[in-house]
């Protein structure tokens, strides 16, 4: 009985998420994840924040590669029609912050993703995905809701 309104508990806790912000996260995940952005990971803030249902974090191996992964996030959104509401830090190409009001893209370069820690800083939130390399393999790790995806 306990067990059943602890259960019943979670999910009264739960916000409730449009599905078209769930879609849209997914599909920031799926560029990064092409554009060879490194270990990406989705948040799931809803139950959080009010900023975003979710947020993105990855890194980029340079200055210009944090440069190109948030470009092309930008370019490949856009063509979709979907434009960000901010973005912070293109000029300095080390932390380059995209608002898409329901997902937050957080583009690090690895120095500065280590120092701010972002995913121990929202570390209540639930990890939904988290996309890693692992020679020239993307690989979707447990706790993540999506099969692996290859390519060599």
């Amino acid at each position: 009985m306990a067990d059943q309104a602890a259960e019943e508990k979670v999910v009264a806790d739960r916000v409730e998420i449009p599905a078209d912000a769930a879609e849209l996260a997914h599909r920031i995940v799926e560029i990064a994840s092409d554009k060879k952005g490194n270990d990406i990971v989705m948040l799931r803030t809803a139950e959080l924040t009010t900023m975003a249902d979710f947020f993105v974090i990855c890194s980029g191996r340079s200055d210009r590669q944090v440069s190109a992964l948030s470009g092309a996030i930008i370019d490949e959104l856009r063509d979709e029609g979907i434009r960000p509401l901010a973005v912070e830090g293109r000029s300095s190409s080390r932390w380059v912050l995209l608002d898409f009001r329901s997902a937050i893209v957080h583009v690090f370069a690895p120095e500065e993703r280590a120092y701010y820690g972002l995913e121990r800083l929202w570390g209540k939130a639930a990890q939904v995905v988290r996309v890693v390399w692992r020679r020239s393999r993307r690989k979707y790790l447990p706790g993540s809701d999506r099969m692996a995806h290859r390519s060599h």
